[in-house]
Order: structure tokens, then sequence, then C-alpha cells
């Protein structure tokens, strides 16, 4: 949580500078989730004018970078990110009653911020810092705290106080707003669920610093899209060094398949994902989410070659040792007597016979063993003939059997190939769903979360509304009158145009997707719109 604590008036400028005071206040808005505001005795209008800094806010702060924007922003924009609002009142002198009765501190803040009528000048300045705090901060909360102690010479050195020494009634008031910070403030969030953990804070802040030290206002959705830029590459980052230390842990070369390798690719290609979409924020462009398409097509092609290298290493290695006694054999010339082709055969069908009893060979065993009877051909055509003992026809024979063994050979060969392939556009078609269904899923969840902040607002500005009708103030409840329908008329846009919206980014995405993914094209045998209006 962040919680920025001012006391006022403040004292936080060295130079005693009003403006530097009224940029700290601002930062303090714009990096806490709770923001506790601390005074002395009571709330009175001398207290409320020290507030002078919340009148000011939306000139030292812009929601939109937008050069076409209306300067005095909607209230609306600032009230999705402005924090909870903590009145204290320290040294709290007053009995907590209106009218006789009873109240709770609250409800003597909500009293204290009530406007008063008049038109003179001094009375809509009285009022502005009340309207500012009711209009920003629709969550607000009050404590009230009495001495900590009586005695005077304890007061002047507080610091050294033992607990036992402080007054019960504070120690119960302290107790009980420790136990709300602790309860209620929040991770600070940004608009659309956002949350700003200490290094996106520490990020936020630093260009929020070097924007108001060039002499610029700060812009919110500046500083957001700033701070996504760095953070959706981390996210992308992150997620693709889990999909290779997975794969590294999980995989075990050579794997008997490729499905083998690719099922698990495919698992790990998930999550993957599901830590980019956790991670990251404000992707509009998809520039990240492709990037991470692009390096796990790569490392997966990476971890393809190398289980093909190894069964490749392994199949060579165990054919060398099984033809050891065959490649004697033909040096010494053992193969060279009447009858020298059968035995040859023989010894060719035994090594054949034992290598295929060798586990995990891998998917390159067909292929490592097309190449090892390739280099014997001539050898065993030679052997052939000249073998005395076979006639020209039965040598004709043994020459067009050979070809048909080679051929079947090639034909098997050719048919894995095929299917490996076939295999390679169905993974590919995976990630493709898989990306798009994520990215489906995280935009859904980022809509509804913009609606509810939405709506949210919507709530505040109605009893708003209703408050000041209430309270006699009708004009100013008719001035929010144009907020709240322009508020009402943008959640039914984004609820109507739901569907339209997600299939047209989908299909832009997709559209990205099949040039990295060139398989999912081919395997469907659609044209690129004609997929993406499948998918979406």
């Amino acid at each position: 949580m962040s919680i920025p604590r001012l006391q006022g008036p403040l004292t936080l400028s060295h130079t005693g500078d009003s403006k530097n005071d009224s940029w700290i206040f601002a930062l303090a808005i714009l990096l806490s989730s709770t923001f506790v505001y601390n005074s002395m005795n009571t709330i009175n209008q001398q207290a409320l004018e020290q507030m002078q800094y919340v009148t000011e806010l939306t000139k030292l702060i812009k929601v939109k970078s937008s050069p076409n924007a209306v300067r005095e922003e909607d209230s609306a924009e600032f009230v999705g990110f402005f924090p909870d609002f903590v009145w204290t009142v320290r040294d709290f002198t007053l009995e907590l009653k209106l009218d006789g009765h009873p109240i709770t501190p609250d409800e003597y803040l909500e009293n204290a911020l009530k406007l008063s009528k008049g038109e003179h000048p001094k009375v809509k300045m009285a009022n502005l810092p009340r309207e500012c705090i009711r209009k920003f901060f629709p969550k607000r909360k009050c404590f009230t705290f009495d001495r900590p102690t009586n005695n005077r010479s304890f007061l002047a050195q507080l610091e050294d106080v033992q607990e036992s020494q402080l007054e019960p009634a504070f120690k119960d008031q302290a107790e009980n707003f420790c136990s709300h910070i602790f309860s209620n403030a929040k991770t600070k969030t940004l608009s659309g669920g956002i949350m700003v953990n200490g290094n996106r804070l520490g990020k936020l802040l630093e260009t929020y610093v070097k924007t108001i030290s060039s002499g610029d206002i700060p812009c919110l959705e500046n500083a957001v899209l700033a701070l996504a830029e760095t953070e959706n590459s981390a996210a992308m980052q992150k997620a693709a060094k889990h999909y290779v230390e997975q794969m590294v842990l999980k995989l075990h070369f050579p794997t008997e398949t490729l499905q083998d390798l690719l099922n698990l690719h495919t698992d790990c290609e998930k999550e993957a994902i599901s830590i980019f979409m956790t991670h990251s924020f404000k992707d509009d462009t998809h520039k990240f989410q492709k990037e991470l398409v692009q390096i796990l097509e790569s490392k997966k092609n990476d971890f393809i070659r190398q289980n093909e290298e190894e069964s490749t290493k392994y199949c060579q290695t165990k054919l060398e040792d099984l033809s050891q006694t065959l490649m004697e054999a033909i040096s010494q010339g053992t193969f060279s007597v009447p009858g020298g082709y059968k035995l040859y055969r023989k010894e060719r069908e035994k090594i054949m016979n034992n290598y295929h009893q060798v586990p995990r060979r891998g998917i390159k065993v067909n292929e490592v063993l097309q190449r090892f009877l390739q280099s014997l051909a001539m050898t065993g055509e030679s052997i052939l003939q000249t073998d005395q003992a076979l006639t020209d026809k039965e040598k004709a024979l043994e020459a067009e059997q050979v070809k048909r063994e080679a051929a079947e050979k090639k034909k098997e060969l050719l048919e894995q190939q095929q299917m490996e392939m076939q295999q390679n556009m169905e993974a590919q078609q995976r990630s493709y769903e898989e990306n798009i269904n994520q990215l489906k899923k995280k935009m859904e969840e980022d809509r509804i979360q913009i609606l509810r902040e939405q709506e949210m607002i919507l709530d505040h500005k109605l009893k708003e509304q209703k408050k000041l009708m209430e309270e006699g103030f009708n004009e100013k409840a008719e001035e929010m009158k144009k907020e709240i329908e322009d508020l009402q008329t943008k959640i039914k846009d984004a609820e109507s145009k739901k569907s339209s919206g997600l299939s047209s980014i989908l299909d832009s995405f997709g559209t990205a997707l099949m040039v990295m993914l060139p398989g999912v094209g081919k395997l469907i045998g659609l044209g690129i719109k004609a997929l993406g209006k499948l998918v979406s």
C-alpha cells in the first residue's frame, strides 16, 4: 500500500515556496492509495483553507495526453485514480455532538464539508476546498485523537514517553486508526486495475519528478504508457525465461516422437503466455505479445533442432557399435566367397533387428538408418555381383529386392517428415488459439474492470448530486447533470460496442500472428480474414 501523510499547513518545502508545496501535494495524490491529512484541534475554516492545494489539482495534473483535451477535465477522470481520503484531527477539543445528538467522526467530517449558501466571493472561496474534497474523494474517513497525555513534561518529549504513560482514550483511538488502515488501505491501483508495486511506484515517481523539473505538468496517461513500456518488456522476458526453464527441466533428449516435444511445448507455452498476461498491461498494439510469440516459436525450433541432433548422434553411435563386426568382415573379405552375399544379408538383417530394439532412439531413427543402408549400397551390390553361388537371374531378383526395400524406406521417411510437418503446423495452430483466447480473456477482464470503475464514479456523482439537492444547492446539482449523462452514455457505449470492439482487435492481432505462425493458414486452408473471424 502507499500512504503519504501530510500535516497542514505543509512545511515540506525548504524554500517556503508554495508552488513546491503544491507539487508535493500533487505527487502525494498521484502516488498514494490512501491519503492521510493531519490537522490540529478542529476541522474549521482555517483547517480547510490550509487544504487549498486540493483546489489546484486540476491545474497540476493531467489525465489525458491529447492536446485537444479540455484543460479543466471532468472530475470523473480524477476520481478514477485518486486515493481514499482520511482526515485525522489531533488534540481534538470538541465534543462529538451535532444539534445535541452524538455523532461519529465521519459524520463530523461530512458536516464540516457542507457548503455555505450565498453568492459573496468570500462564501464561494470558503466553499471551494469543500467542493473539491467532495468531488475528488468519494471515499472519506475521519479519526479524532485526544491529547496523548495531559502531562506537560511528557508532551515536551513525547517520543520518549512509554505507551503505558499515554491516555487510555488516545491509545484506543490510535488502535482504531491503525486497524482501519491495515484492514482497508489497498495497493495503489491505476485505471484499469493496474496494481502499483514498489518497483512501479519508483518508476512513476521518477517520471513525475522529471516532468515537473522540466516545467511540464505531470500526465497520468503518459506516465502509465512509459511504465507499461518497461513493465511489458520485463513481463515478456519473464514469460520467455519461464518457458525455457520448464522445457529444460521437463524435456529429456531425444524424445521418442516430435509430438512428445510439441505436447510439452504447448503446456509450457500456455504457462508463459499466462505469465505475460498477468504481468503486462496496456500492450494496446500487442507489440510485446507478438515479440513473445516470435521468441517462443524460435525457442521451440531450437529445442526441435537440439532434439534432432541428439537423436542423430545417438543413433549413429548405436549403428556404429552394432555394425562393427560387419565392417570388419567386409574389410577382411569375409563375404568375397561363393555364398558370401547370403552371409552379408544375414549380418545386415541382424544389425537392423538389433537397432530396432534399441530404446529412446528419437525422431531421427529412420533417417539415420536410411543413410547407413545407403552407405552400404555399393558394397552390397559388389558382393552380390561377385557371388559365384548365384545365377544372373538370382542376382537380378536380389538387386530388385534391394531397390524395393530402399524405396519403402524412402517412402516411410517421407511419410514421417510429412506427419511431423503436420504436427508442427498443428502446434502453431494451438499457439495461435492460445494467444487469441488468453488475449480475449484479458481484454474482457480489462473491459469489466473499467466498467466497474465507471459505475463506481457514476454512483459517487449520483450520491453527490442527491446530497447537493438535499442541502438546497439545486443549481450545482443541475450542473452535475451533464457530467452524469455523459458518463452514463460512455458506459452504455462500452457495453454496446463490446463484441465489435473485441472482434476488430482480435482480427488485427490474428492477422499478425499468422505471419509469425505460417502453419496456421496452411493447416486450416482458409484466408487470413476468414480465419480471424472464425477464431474471434
